[in-house]
């Protein structure tokens, strides 16, 4: 389906002006997303075109169509053409772009055109789950523990084998020192994902179990993982 076949209804979508909203307006969203049935949808107006936002109304089964209004004036409509559950990779994206406008709009500017040019082009040299592992240390290296477990569990979920994790943990604590591995990294949610892996492997369950068991425990409820204002 395309915008042709549904921009006839558009006009009738309930709207969200988002811009200059205090704290995050990503969940708000969502619920809302998540509650529309076929054929209902929703029209956002913010400062900066979301891309982080396409991905995760696609996977609830929308599509978008996009005007700029001028140069801070983004106006997208939301269509839902079927119904999904969502992606439940979500909470391991970078949504924490959408909070930068908050900070800086013309930073927030910069972020979004980056994470579309970038992050999304599929003119690629690396496999992603190399990226991944590479964003992994370079995050621990930065000292943001947080980030890493994210990049941890992405290369997981996307089917990074625990011996290239074991790699990984035995390059960290070789290049960063064992003081630093014990003080820093082992009481990580970096290292509990990872002990959470190599746990359930050893206990023979299955990868979709030990993916879910991630998700659950680092997913964005988890006050340790949250990039977005509540």
């Amino acid at each position: 389906m395309s915008y042709e076949n549904w921009k006839n209804k558009a006009q009738g979508f309930q709207t969200v002006d988002v811009r200059h909203i205090q704290g995050s307006f990503f969940e708000g969203v969502k619920k809302r997303a998540e509650a529309l049935e076929v054929g209902e949808g929703l029209h956002i107006i913010q400062t900066f075109e979301p891309h982080p936002l396409y991905a995760v109304m696609e996977g609830l089964g929308y599509e978008h169509h996009t005007e700029q209004r001028s140069e801070a004036e983004f106006h997208v409509w939301f269509c839902r053409t079927e119904k999904k559950e969502g992606d439940s990779s979500a909470p391991f994206k970078p949504l924490a772009l959408l909070n930068y406008p908050m900070i800086d709009e013309k930073l927030g500017q910069i972020a979004v055109d980056f994470w579309e040019t970038t992050w999304q082009s599929e003119k690629r040299v690396l496999p992603y789950e190399t990226r991944l592992l590479l964003s992994l240390t370079n995050a621990v290296g930065a000292g943001r523990m947080r980030q890493a477990a994210r990049e941890l569990i992405k290369a997981y979920i996307h089917g990074v084998e625990s011996a290239a994790l074991d790699d990984v943990f035995e390059l960290l604590a070789w290049n960063q020192g064992i003081g630093f591995f014990s003080s820093e990294i082992g009481p990580s949610a970096l290292f509990q994902a990872y002990k959470l892996i190599k746990n359930g492997e050893n206990q023979g369950k299955s990868r979709e179990d030990i993916c879910s068991a991630l998700r659950e425990k680092f997913g964005e409820k988890n006050p340790e993982m949250q990039v977005l204002n509540r």
